[in-house]
């Protein structure tokens, strides 16, 4: 046991070092001069020169790699161009946001991804398996963005189903606490209920979008796992002993791919976590990938080397997550 929990956080450890380099190369190689974007490019040479010694740009490249790892070790991420903050104190502040979309987002995927790949299996060749073959492929294929501005046009512009854009109405802004940065939760804390209900109709939209990717990969990999285990003796056993379809189907099949599922869906929210750019891009949402679009787009390095490191810590600790479960649950993993 001891040798194996000594594996698993030296393989952590690696991993971390890698993101770490990757996050770090990126940083130097990408076209934008951290220096200019401090001072603006009307500093004179001096002043240039002397911003440049301070952030230790001069040094060997495996000098300033030894420095940022050592900054990061201490929590210290570089401070914002585009705030004057910490960038950690930064994401901290936008990444609650993020991690309330993309739950809501996985929790949409799961409770339609499951029944829909169960139905797909046992079904087979049908039409309800083609139209979630179909869905699967839409969900895949066509652009999150795009989606969104049809999403926007249809219910918002048109319908009037649901408000505009942003996280909350402009007159409900302020009213709660910020005391865990999920509004809905503060606002029920709060006691705040019309600011509860209204953040939650803002939160439908761009969930249930960004919650079609996640359908679509749950319901095919739920597929798929299904057909496997609808294909076992102990099923066609289970059956000749007379037990009724629906306990074969979601008591014994379904049990047997609980544990790949569990991996499936906490890689589906990882992605979720880190893919939800473009969605929070769209419908306004100030998350964190809204806050590394304008950081990117303002050639505020230190932001969006410190938010993309962040999801990829976040990305690493879902996946071991999901392999301490499966080891938990399955007994032939142990």
């Amino acid at each position: 046991m001891v040798k194996r929990c000594l594996g698993l956080i030296a393989s952590v450890a690696v991993t971390l070092l890698g993101l770490l380099l990757v996050t770090f190369l990126i940083g130097r190689v990408v076209p934008i001069d951290p220096v200019l974007a401090i001072v603006g490019d009307r500093a004179n040479a001096d002043t240039y020169s002397r911003l440049r010694m301070e952030l230790g740009l001069d040094l060997p490249l495996w000098r300033q790699f030894l420095r940022y790892l050592a900054a990061v070790a201490q929590g210290d991420l570089g401070q914002s161009v585009l705030t004057s903050r910490p960038v950690l104190e930064d994401v901290l502040r936008v990444f609650p946001a993020t991690l309330e979309l993309a739950t809501v987002a996985v929790v949409i995927g799961a409770a339609l991804g499951v029944p829909a790949g169960v139905l797909a299996a046992t079904h087979r060749g049908s039409l309800a398996d083609h139209a979630i073959r179909l869905l699967g492929l839409v969900g895949h294929s066509v652009p999150i963005f795009w989606l969104g501005l049809m999403g926007l046009l249809l219910f918002y512009a048109k319908l009037d189903w649901v408000p505009g854009p942003g996280r909350v109405d402009i007159v409900y802004e302020g009213l709660v606490e910020a005391r865990t940065g999920i509004l809905t939760l503060d606002a029920l804390l709060a006691g705040e209920t019309d600011v509860f209900w209204n953040a939650l109709h803002h939160l439908a939209l761009p969930s249930v979008i960004l919650g079609l990717y996640s359908v679509a990969y749950i319901a095919r990999m739920t597929r798929s796992f299904m057909l496997d285990q609808l294909r076992q003796e102990y099923i066609t056993t289970a059956r000749v002993k007379g037990l009724s379809e629906a306990r074969v189907v979601w008591r014994h099949a379904l049990g047997n791919i609980a544990v790949p599922l569990i991996t499936v869906i906490a890689l589906s929210y990882a992605h979720l976590l880190e893919g939800s750019v473009l969605t929070e891009t769209v419908f306004a949402w100030p998350g964190l990938g809204q806050y590394i679009t304008n950081s990117l787009l303002s050639a505020d390095m230190n932001a969006v080397l410190g938010g993309t490191l962040v999801v990829g810590s976040v990305f690493i600790g879902l996946n071991l997550l999901s392999d301490l479960l499966y080891r938990l649950l399955d007994p032939r993993a142990r």
